[in-house]
């Protein structure tokens, strides 16, 4: 069994989930907070829109305390949502623009604070990497996969069946992309493949579209020798280890293994 696991993890080249190298050159912030919406924040969650006129790549940082997230923030007019998943208390959220190679410069930010919450709701929300509310085939396919079903445990491992059933691991867009990349649920759907990023967003779109909290973890474990993605879900009162990617590659093969994961064998770095 360990002989054969080890060929998996051999297999599973999972480079893509890389996430890109960055450096902070900031400079005084602004006063002026319009490009923030804070409506959502009861939800743990905060909205940005800049229209700055740049063609520089711009990028949204979130910190609370030693706990430091950065996004690259599409060039729309479209607000973009993001997770304040780090607990209640003060953050600060800043808008940094490219000055050359990986060096960014504060152009603006503004602190916001999230009171004492139910520490679930921010892994309900639409966001930019889990974003449900834009996803419409996928949150369609959810609620036939979970019509009838009566409890968040069924409902999960039927989306969770699913998605490692249908969804094949994409070798070659895992050599192809580069440091930046948004998964889409929706394509994922509709390509029935894609790397550990689209298996674990699209899961968690389809499980927080039905109302089931679900994390988006980045990491490592001893099943994959790369930088991994995979999901934690909600359910009977405890957060449950779920990987899709990894089932997949099991079932490929005529293999079976828990729907739970052992914790023990994954470490997280980011959590969405």
């Amino acid at each position: 069994m360990y002989r054969w696991i080890l060929k998996i993890t051999l297999a599973l080249s999972l480079a893509a989930c890389l996430t890109p190298n960055f450096s902070d050159s900031a400079s005084a912030a602004s006063a002026d907070a319009s490009w923030i919406d804070t409506s959502s924040l009861q939800q743990g969650t905060v909205g940005v829109r800049y229209n700055g006129g740049t063609s520089k790549r711009v990028k949204v940082m979130i910190t609370k305390a030693s706990k430091v997230y950065t996004y690259d923030l599409n060039a729309s007019r479209k607000t973009q949502t993001f997770p304040l998943q780090s607990g209640s208390g003060a953050y600060e959220v800043a808008l940094l623009e490219n000055v050359g190679g990986t060096s960014y410069k504060k152009i603006d930010s503004a602190s916001v604070n999230l009171s004492s919450q139910n520490a679930k709701k921010v892994f309900l929300g639409s966001v930019q990497n889990v974003n449900w509310k834009d996803s419409k085939n996928a949150v369609a396919m959810a609620k036939k996969l979970t019509a009838g079903k009566k409890t968040d445990q069924a409902k999960a491992q039927a989306i969770h069946n699913y998605v490692a059933t249908n969804i094949k691991y994409d070798y070659a867009k895992a050599k192809a992309l580069g440091g930046v990349y948004l998964p889409s649920a929706d394509s994922t759907l509709a390509s029935k493949k894609g790397i550990c990023y689209d298996y674990s967003s699209l899961m968690a779109v389809m499980l927080r579209s039905s109302g089931i909290p679900t994390k988006l973890v980045m990491g490592k474990t001893t099943y994959v020798k790369e930088y991994h993605a995979w999901n934690e879900i909600y359910l009977n009162g405890k957060w449950v280890v779920v990987d899709s990617t990894v089932d997949a590659a099991y079932k490929k093969a005529g293999k079976n293994i828990p729907f739970a994961k052992d914790a023990k064998k994954y470490s997280a770095q980011k959590v969405y």
